[in-house]
């Protein structure tokens, strides 16, 4: 029911056709719909042989496709993705980590303030039956979050008062570069700590910041009409995404990248077995990765529960005159966003947040009046 591939350096005996057994197996296994686990030993291009770096960009959407560095990291690598296969055939069964109980955590590192607003929030949007009188154990029981006086790892990410210093792999890096690479000099970096909430309104703000806006021909209107480069909605429904869907287990971070010709969201993740990053283009269903994370954000209005975040990230791109989007699956899930250059005066300055986006009131509204050229 699997293939695992190994990939390295050389690419093998070539038969009469110039294919190698390496690859011919994998054609079987993609033949005959096999899972398909492939690893990657981290050379670099120039190291490997022609037709081995050609059959590793062939396997790049194979359901696994991680890249390694050392035996020991290979190790852990199979043995995850092998335990990961395991549970979503049902064959073993693990808690996943919004659902785990945190062993230290208790209701005193909640902030109940947080907790009220998210009440108001999710009552307005989705009509949430509780109130802000309610204690937070009714509420957090209410939600799944809180059981036999233990707390649930998505409580904490949710509602904590600080969350980072239960997980520290939580916070979102940002960071805005000159030109087309990661490269120094770094023309803007931030790392944002909180909640969910708070870490998806702080890196919306931070990409909002940095995109050019059009202005428009003033009419009969008090206000001078105008666009993002990108529409504000396909980046709230990217960082929201990468948030919510990410692998907690992992250390890494959410990270936000600004290039002069894109945008890049990643997140330490990986996409339902058996899935591709060709289906996210597709209609399909919705399968959160953190289900106890993911309801709180629907009931804020976050996200929806329909699976089309990714749909309308492709149609809102693609009507506003952008390249499509790209999807991503290697050792980390990545979003590629291209911008348009407007050529004509433009102004940065952060308008609103996701909050905004999603129709709920916010106070957390700051305007600037940054002039660029």
């Amino acid at each position: 029911d699997i293939y695992l591939g190994l990939l390295g350096r050389q690419y093998g005996f070539e038969n009469a056709d110039g294919i190698s057994p390496t690859e011919r197996e994998y054609d079987h296994a993609a033949l005959h719909h096999k899972t398909k686990l492939i690893f990657v030993a981290a050379h670099k291009a120039e190291e490997r042989h022609p037709k081995e770096q050609l059959f590793i960009k062939k396997t790049q959407k194979a359901v696994i496709h991680k890249k390694f560095g050392t035996k020991d990291e290979l190790k852990a690598d199979v043995y995850a993705s092998l335990v990961r296969y395991l549970e979503e055939k049902e064959i073993i069964r693990t808690a996943p980590f919004d659902a785990a109980f945190h062993n230290s955590a208790s209701l005193a590192d909640i902030d109940h303030d947080k907790l009220r607003s998210f009440i108001e929030q999710a009552h307005s949007k989705r009509g949430f039956p509780l109130s802000g009188a309610e204690s937070a154990e009714k509420v957090l029981t209410h939600l799944n979050l809180f059981q036999n006086g233990r707390l649930t790892n998505a409580a904490i990410l949710l509602f904590g008062a600080a969350p980072q210093r239960f997980f520290i792999n939580s916070e979102v890096r940002c960071a805005s570069f000159i030109g087309t690479m990661v490269e120094k000099p770094i023309s803007s970096y931030k790392v944002f700590k909180g909640t969910v909430f708070e870490l998806a309104e702080q890196a919306f703000e931070f990409v909002l910041n940095k995109l050019d806006y059009r202005i428009e021909t003033r009419s009969e209107q008090i206000q001078i009409p105008g666009e993002y480069e990108i529409p504000k909605e396909v980046i709230t429904e990217a960082i929201v995404n990468a948030i919510a869907h990410r692998d907690y287990f992992s250390n890494a971070s959410v990270q936000v990248m600004l290039f002069k010709d894109r945008v890049e969201i990643w997140n330490p993740g990986a996409l339902p077995m058996g899935w591709t990053a060709e289906k996210l283009k597709q209609l399909h269903t919705s399968v959160p990765a953190n289900p106890l994370l993911a309801e709180p954000l629907y009931l804020a209005g976050y996200i929806e529960r329909l699976g089309t975040g990714t749909l309308d990230i492709v149609s809102k791109c693609l009507s506003h005159g952008l390249k499509e989007p790209e999807f991503i699956q290697t050792e980390d899930f990545k979003v590629k966003i291209y911008r348009r250059t407007f050529g004509e005066v433009s102004i940065k300055y952060a308008t609103t947040t996701v909050s905004d986006q999603v129709g709920v009131k916010s106070d957390q509204v700051r305007r600037g009046n940054d002039q660029v050229s």
